[in-house]
């Protein structure tokens, strides 16, 4: 290494000695370097040529205190031992190397002590997305945790699923966790009052039990738990639970009718249901016309078959009606459901349209009168009717009848007629002034008024 600096050196000393003459000519013997200056951390050349004779290295100052606190304090100034050393010795090597440690590097500012010398990168960075799971559109909406429980033999317990086969004659177990808790089940079991069925309210669940169980109580039962300020309690959404039990028994694919024959409406305005429902889960269900004889092909779009409900009619038409029946396959085995009426309406929903008519408005005494109050309305729409008679408050004795019969208005079309007649025997004075009925259905009322004078 130094053998390649003193060459270059030479290299250097012919180019100026051949640019300024001989006033720059030096020998290489001669050639000296000066000595640092009195402070070693002062600024100095290592290479700067000089002709004065090389001097004896001053003596080594003294040793700086380990502490930094008492630093200076003395009458001679202390520099640090290792970079004096570093500045007698004579090579050329170690004053260069003295030299460059002393120097912050070119073009760059030196760090304060505690500084963080880890040089910050500006890196472009792909964000990440978090990954969201797929979900079907009927998921959508966040699903609630079931409170119902169904209870095993033994004591042991299980969540049931949505559909549950069971053999007919068990007793079936259900707990809903909370309190108060509210009980849905087949209108069957709630129309004959059934002593098999019994509910109880404990304090930390409520208790639905049924006894001897048959294929006719196949349906769903559901419960909730409800949110009581008072005496006013409403459903509580957050606490449901629900599951559809097919209770199967041997010889009965359908579940049981009350009837041989039943009537179902086709409203222009609303689906209609033929309910063949079935008691078991793996039953195939066909729909047949009973004239002329033919299958009737259920596409989606018309109609469509509901495991729970039956066959629905999504857009019933004049076209639809007549009579039909359901068939059942499971096990090799076939069954035939009831029939079923089907009749097309075509009457506006809403309160009942009604009329009153009197039979005579003019009355002697002693004579019998009838006053008629009619509703004409939809076949499964029940009417109710109320009467206020000027003899009411003097507790006089009358005879109110109701009646209601489907009548058909040709073109297929049905409606039902409804009627409420009042009769008052040995008319008196007492008897004349407003008879007014009042006629009320689900959708609202009506009330009509006539008057009966006495003659």
């Amino acid at each position: 290494m130094k053998i390649w600096l003193l060459l270059g050196l030479l290299l250097v000393h012919e180019a100026l000695e051949d640019a300024f003459g001989a006033d720059l000519r030096v020998g290489i013997s001669s050639l000296r370097f000066s000595t640092p200056p009195a402070s070693p951390l002062g600024r100095w050349h290592p290479l700067r040529p000089s002709r004065e004779p090389i001097r004896a290295a001053p003596a080594l100052p003294p040793k700086c205190p380990a502490s930094p606190a008492s630093a200076g304090t003395g009458a001679s100034p202390c520099v640090n031992v290792s970079a004096w050393e570093a500045a007698r010795t004579p090579e050329i090597g170690d004053r260069f190397h003295l030299f460059a440690a002393q120097q912050p590097p070119k073009h760059k500012q030196p760090k304060e002590q505690g500084e963080n010398r880890i040089k910050p990168t500006t890196k472009k960075m792909k964000p990440k997305l978090p990954k969201v799971k797929d979900r079907d559109s009927a998921d959508s909406t966040p699903k609630t945790p079931s409170i119902m429980m169904l209870v095993l033999d033994k004591g042991r317990y299980q969540k049931p699923p949505a559909t549950l086969s069971l053999m007919a004659g068990q007793t079936v177990e259900l707990r809903c966790k909370g309190s108060p808790i509210e009980w849905s089940y087949p209108a069957y079991l709630n129309t004959f009052k059934d002593s098999r069925l019994s509910m109880k309210q404990h304090e930390r669940y409520g208790q639905l039990t049924l006894a001897n169980t048959t294929s006719a109580d196949t349906g769903e039962f559901s419960c909730w738990g409800q949110l009581c300020n008072g005496y006013i309690c409403r459903r509580d959404e957050a606490k449901t639970g629900s599951t559809y039990i097919f209770f199967t028994e041997k010889g009965e694919l359908f579940v049981p009718s009350p009837s041989y024959f039943d009537v179902v409406y086709l409203n222009p305005d609303r689906q209609a249901v033929v309910p063949c429902r079935v008691t078991v889960l793996s039953a195939k269900v066909t729909l047949h016309r009973e004239f002329p004889a033919k299958e009737i092909p259920t596409n989606g779009t018309d109609i469509t078959y509901d495991l729970k409900r039956g066959f629905v009619y999504l857009q019933p038409h004049s076209d639809h009606q007549g009579v039909v029946y359901c068939k059942a396959e499971a096990g090799g085995k076939s069954q035939i459901s009831v029939k079923y009426q089907l009749l097309y309406v075509e009457v506006p929903s809403g309160p009942p349209s009604t009329t009153i008519l009197a039979s005579s408005n003019k009355v002697k005494g002693g004579d019998d009168i009838s006053v008629l109050c009619t509703v004409l309305g939809e076949p499964d729409v029940e009417v109710e009717f109320r009467w206020i008679f000027p003899g009411q408050k003097d507790e006089r004795p009358v005879t109110i009848q109701d009646t209601w019969r489907l009548v058909h208005r040709g073109l297929g079309h049905t409606t039902r007629l409804s009627q409420s007649i009042i009769t008052i025997e040995d008319f008196e004075t007492i008897d004349a002034g407003y008879y007014i009925c009042t006629a009320q259905n689900l959708r609202g009322q009506t009330t009509v008024a006539t008057t009966v004078d006495f003659s």
